[in-house]
């Protein structure tokens, strides 16, 4: 009896219990009622805390740009605090910034903020953010035995921020750009800057111990200089076809240090742990996977609006009636993981026009029977031409992406 006991008291202890997600919310900061997600979501394993802008807790904003780095940074300290963490435990910070000129303040910024071990990072331009001049988002680890920054040959180390981070079970890769790593010069030919910047992918994976075989997902930021048509070519040959990473393709306004295009991304560091999922219906692709499992994380790729078939295309003229196909595109993703809305921890949406968040933020928190998972919200480039072509297909006007942590259980 005292054997059952024991086994029932281990079992209580299982990835069940570890995957428990629930919403984080700084004591210090009181959420917003039109807000599109929580300030974090912890997930057990890992801490998922939404964009950061630069406002103080008491509504006020720093003066200059290092200073709003650092008060954005403080914001995400607050989140990881509350879920029992410190700053210590980020492994891995996206940064939106609207004005590129600031891109060595920044790193000025992260090197004094981050004196030991900087996170790895990803860095892109945009045109509008919900609190300029800069948003932060980040995930933490909560073991910390596995971390460990990835030192990469020939790469011209940072204190700013680490090339890759190991932890545990994963690799976070950091922006890499397609520019010559002998130089920092960006070629002319839009091909040679695209294989530049996955060669240096590549090189941070194989750091790692690991292959491009081991990516989950990942984001190719790209500036209109680079045909779209291009970057795929390349970057398929670098993976086995129907089996690639997730992946959320964005254009961007402009990248760091004048660069074009650039990749960052997540890897899982035992391959028996990598599951890619494809709905029935849908046929393979040369180029991403609808998503990707990571253990018990699942990585899906962007969804826009688009209606597939053989006259594909986006056919709704508003930004309510496109997310209403995006949310339904992305459902289709999770049931074939055999997951729901409400085992989602963080999400990454880009508008064309950020002023219509309250619009977007109408329909989507619709999805969400409880918590509303961690989020960061962004206008990438201006506003497109919303004028419908020749076969009646409108831009997109918002995309979506997401990551999900299964056996949560039902609130």
């Amino acid at each position: 009896m005292r054997l059952l006991c024991l086994l029932a008291a281990l079992l209580s202890f299982t990835p069940d219990a570890h995957a428990q997600l629930k919403a984080v919310q700084p004591k210090s900061s009181a959420a917003t009622g039109d807000a599109l997600g929580s300030a974090g979501i912890d997930a057990g394993d890992y801490v998922y805390v939404s964009g950061q802008g630069p406002r103080r807790f008491d509504g006020s904003t720093p003066s200059g740009f290092a200073d709003q780095v650092r008060q954005s940074l403080e914001n995400v300290r607050a989140v990881v605090e509350a879920a029992g963490l410190t700053m210590e435990h980020v492994v891995y910070v996206q940064v939106y910034l609207d004005d590129m000129s600031h891109y060595d303040a920044l790193d000025k910024a992260f090197a004094e903020y981050f004196p030991k071990l900087a996170p790895a990072r990803g860095v892109l331009g945009v045109a509008r953010l919900p609190e300029p001049p800069v948003q932060i988002n980040a995930i933490a680890v909560r073991d910390l035995s596995g971390k460990q920054a990835v030192e990469v040959p020939r790469f011209r180390p940072s204190k700013a921020y680490s090339a890759g981070m190991l932890t545990h079970d994963r690799l976070f890769v950091s922006t890499m750009l397609g520019s010559d790593p002998a130089d920092g010069n960006v070629p002319a030919n839009p091909a040679v800057q695209v294989d530049f910047a996955l060669d240096r992918l590549k090189m941070v994976v194989e750091s790692a111990g690991l292959t491009l075989s081991h990516m989950v997902f990942v984001n190719p930021y790209l500036t209109s200089e680079i045909p779209m048509r291009i970057m795929n070519e390349h970057y398929a040959r670098r993976f086995e076809f129907g089996n690639t990473p997730g992946r959320a393709t964005i254009e961007v306004s402009s990248l760091p240090e004048g660069a074009r295009v650039a990749y960052t991304g997540v890897a899982v560091r035992d391959l028996a742990e990598r599951q890619a999922i494809r709905p029935k219906n849908m046929p393979p692709s040369p180029t991403a996977s609808p998503c990707v499992f990571a253990g018990d994380t699942l990585y899906c790729s962007a969804k826009s609006g688009f209606i597939p078939g053989p006259n594909g295309g986006v056919f709704a003229a508003s930004t309510a009636d496109q997310v209403r196909q995006t949310m339904r595109d992305l459902l289709d993703n999770l049931e074939e993981a055999g997951m729901k809305f409400d085992q989602v921890v963080s999400t990454t949406i880009y508008l064309d026009d950020l002023s219509e968040s309250a619009a977007f933020g109408k329909v989507y928190r619709k999805y969400f029977g409880g918590v509303l998972p961690a989020e960061t919200t962004v206008q990438q480039i201006k506003p497109s031409d919303r004028k419908p072509d020749e076969e009646g297909h409108y831009p997109d006007l918002e995309q979506v992406s997401l990551i999900a942590v299964r056996n949560r259980s039902n609130h």
